[in-house]
């Protein structure tokens, strides 16, 4: 059926007409006629015809859209929709809701987290750029939230529990609702995944711009390299999978020694563990932490400071034949080559692990190390003084003037691409290198804290929210692993960037017209489709009229 210009005594009329088949032939039926096309267009009668039609069209309801003045507004709904589902998965919003019963908010809280926390993971800006960022996005249930309900959802977050609830304080870092919600979400993986027997952990430090609360903002050792400034220590917990399991909040002047048995001691309080293998990075033992882990009868594979031991060290780099774990590589993707081997001294069980990739790269360092301060000799000794770097080759004469100490070069040369590890459990050689080679996903974990979702620097003022937006953070991390999850499974390996790209390409335009809503979705762009695909999204329609 379509529309036709019939031209008779010199005038143009407008018929409809209906093509119909009679056995092999078509022919046209008049239906009827409109009339004469100069007296319908005067009167506007056309268009009349046409929006009335245009009421059993979607497609037509559209094309007039754009020829008059509706209202329309675009925003992004791919990352809304795929983090949601990612949100339910992990029932997040179900164990938020659940602390929410007693409490009487006039704003979501609910609705308030999720839109901080999509905000870390899409925009990496300040949180006071979130209330304004949001109003591009297609949020459900977050069109009045305002900055200062963001604000007072991170400090409810942070909010210690009462007396009777605080139960495995430390003094430091107190009982919190984050801790409480962390609990939730463990426990309904648990019901998944029987036990934690082996956790990574590790800690960083943050500094503020500001004071850092009433407690929490401290000056310590910064591994930000800004130790003119405060700052708290973050520790982070993740499972053998790679799941983050809890973040802990210290002063800044908290030592890395002294938060490991707090943290362990915790871990088994709060998620009823019984059985526990801790693997940490050497700043974190000291003999005394060892000692205490063989006391409480827990297993764990931790860092040696090699340079803090060197008669041991230099009997357990001579002593032993090594194991090859992984040769070396012939493709990019393969696993950096390893070889290890087991020495015991005193009782003590250690692991040495040696990388010939590393040994060439840290060779070649020091050459270049090596090279400059010959240079830097030549002018002077007072800009040598500062640099840890290069004091290690130095060594002074008549106690004033510097030189290069061979024996130290060759001293250096001795821990290329080496490692030691001590533990007491029974693993294999080279399943203890490879347990420990994990612990490198927490130090990606903080990487990715500081950079991908710039939780540096805080301006939060109290200790409640500060704890807040850490914990918004470490939820932040816990979908991104989520649907990274996901991808794996599917067999997907894709980039942080062009995914969040994408799925911010994908938006719903809605447009108002003769008393209807038309919702028309934006183009599919690189790989969005199949991180619908791999989380097990449907993709919105093309066109929706409501």
């Amino acid at each position: 059926m379509f529309l036709r210009v019939k031209k008779t005594s010199g005038y143009k009329y407008l018929q409809i007409v209906e093509s119909k088949r009679e056995g092999v032939r078509i022919r046209q039926r008049v239906i009827g006629t409109i009339g004469r096309i100069d007296e319908l267009q005067e009167r506007g009668q056309i268009d009349q015809l046409l929006k009335s039609l245009a009421k059993y069209s979607e497609r037509a309801l559209l094309l007039l859209a754009g020829s008059s003045d509706p209202e329309a507004e675009s925003k992004k709904v791919g990352p809304v929709l795929i983090f949601e589902r990612l949100w339910k998965r992990l029932g997040i919003g179900e164990h938020i809701a659940g602390l929410l019963l007693k409490q009487r908010y006039r704003f979501k809280v609910e609705r308030a987290v999720f839109v901080t926390v999509l905000h870390r993971l899409m925009c990496s800006g300040s949180d006071r750029q979130a209330e304004r960022w949001q109003q591009g996005y297609k949020i459900d249930g977050a069109e009045k939230i305002q900055l200062h309900h963001l604000y007072r959802a991170m400090a409810w977050l942070g909010n210690p529990l009462s007396e009777a609830e605080d139960m495995d304080s430390d003094g430091k870092a107190p009982r919190c609702i984050k801790d409480k919600i962390e609990e939730n979400i463990f426990n309904q993986r648990r019901d998944i995944f029987t036990g934690m027997d082996l956790v990574f952990f590790d800690t960083t430090s943050i500094y503020f711009e500001g004071h850092g609360g009433e407690t929490i903002g401290q000056r310590g050792h910064s591994k930000d390299s800004r130790s003119d400034l405060r700052q708290m220590v973050v520790g982070m917990v993740i499972d053998a999978e790679g799941y983050p399991v809890c973040c802990e909040i210290w002063p800044g002047n908290t030592t890395d020694v002294k938060s490991l048995m707090v943290v362990v001691r915790r871990l088994k309080k709060r998620f009823g563990i019984e059985r526990i293998c801790v693997v940490a990075d050497r700043g974190m033992i000291s003999l005394q932490t060892i000692e205490d882990l063989e006391t409480e009868s827990l297993q764990y594979i931790l860092g040696v400071r090699m340079r803090n031991h060197k008669d041991i060290i230099r009997k357990l780099l001579t002593e032993g034949t090594y194991e090859t774990v992984y040769a070396h590589r012939i493709h990019r993707h393969d696993p950096s080559p390893l070889s290890v081997k087991e020495v015991q001294v005193e009782g003590c069980r250690y692991i040495i692990c040696d990388n010939p990739e590393e040994a060439k790269a840290d060779a070649e360092i020091r050459k270049q190390i090596i090279e400059t301060l010959r240079k830097k000799l030549k002018s002077g000794n007072k800009e040598l003084v500062g640099n840890k770097g290069y004091r290690r080759y130095l060594s002074t004469v008549k106690g004033c003037h510097f030189i290069i100490d061979e024996k130290k070069v060759k001293e250096e040369a001795m821990y290329d691409g080496k490692w030691i590890l001590t533990t007491n459990t029974k693993l294999a050689p080279r399943e203890v290198a490879l347990k420990y080679k994990q612990l490198w996903m927490v130090e990606r974990i903080f990487r990715d804290m500081k950079t991908i979702l710039q939780s540096r620097p805080i301006f939060h003022k109290c200790d409640e929210t500060i704890r807040g937006h850490v914990f918004c953070s470490f939820l932040a991390l816990l979908l991104r692993k989520e649907l990274d999850m996901a991808l794996e499974h599917a067999g997907q390996r894709l980039e942080w960037e062009d995914i969040k790209t994408d799925l911010k390409a994908l938006q719903e335009t809605r447009i108002e017209e003769n008393g209807k809503r038309i919702s028309v979705r934006s183009r599919i762009q690189g790989c969005c489709g199949k991180v619908f695909a791999a989380v097990g999204v449907a993709l919105p329609p093309t066109l929706k009229v409501t």
